[in-house]
């Protein structure tokens, strides 16, 4: 359809969990003639978010973020045993590592555009990471998770 952004929500038994581990885009992009805003995987588009409900996105954006976040409230002063994702580092890789492929978003004239100038953020890389890459098969894609408290993360 319109907007391409491949992205993750993760649901725990704690219930929905925010980006902490975050990708950033740096660059403008439009979702088309409605002004809704499109999440799409693969071929399939599973929701939108309507154009409503927006007042300074209705035209296009100046930054995209995927990733997850785990809520941690550090109870008894100790990280929360929380996983991320799958719950492995993203060193991990394929069949362990929660991953992203193939992010693409729509510029002003309805293009796909794989983006160019990412950054990636990690404030507990002992408790969490991420790791960015791209190739031909996959396009630009990242790992990302980890399993919380563990040894290197007290």
């Amino acid at each position: 359809m319109d907007i391409i952004q491949q992205g993750v929500i993760i649901l725990g038994a704690q219930g929905l969990f925010k980006p902490t581990i975050r990708l950033h885009l740096e660059e403008p992009y439009l979702d088309g003639k409605d002004g809704d805003w499109w999440m799409r995987i693969g071929d399939e588009n599973i929701g939108f978010w309507p154009a409503s409900l927006f007042t300074s996105l209705r035209e296009s954006a100046s930054r995209v973020e995927w990733g997850g976040e785990v809520v941690n409230l550090k109870s008894d002063g100790h990280h929360t045993t929380t996983d991320m994702g799958s719950g492995y580092f993203p060193q991990h890789g394929y069949r362990k590592a929660s991953y992203i492929a193939n992010i693409q978003t729509v510029d002003g004239s309805n293009t796909l555009r794989t983006p160019e100038s990412l950054q990636t953020y990690s404030p507990e890389n002992s408790c969490y990471d991420i790791v960015l890459g791209m190739n031909d098969n996959s396009g630009r894609w990242f790992y990302y998770g980890g399993p919380g408290r563990n040894p290197n993360c007290p």
